[in-house]
């Protein structure tokens, strides 16, 4: 904001604060989503974060 708290030219100038809110409902709504799919993840694999076996390619599976 200007100094003194004074606002050049009687424009209209949100408050410092808006600023910080609009970050932190931001920050908030990724939080959020994280920790949903997060949840989801562990209810349907049953982990968070699993590294599967990899399968054996078609070709091979077909010579057998």
């Amino acid at each position: 904001m200007s100094p003194g708290g004074r606002n050049p030219g009687n424009k209209v100038a949100p408050a410092d604060n808006l600023y910080t809110i609009i970050l932190a409902l931001a920050c908030g709504v990724v939080l959020a989503t994280a920790v949903f799919v997060s949840y989801v993840c562990y209810r349907q694999y049953g982990s968070i974060l699993k590294v599967s076996k990899p399968t054996m390619p078609r070709m091979a599976r077909q010579l057998r």
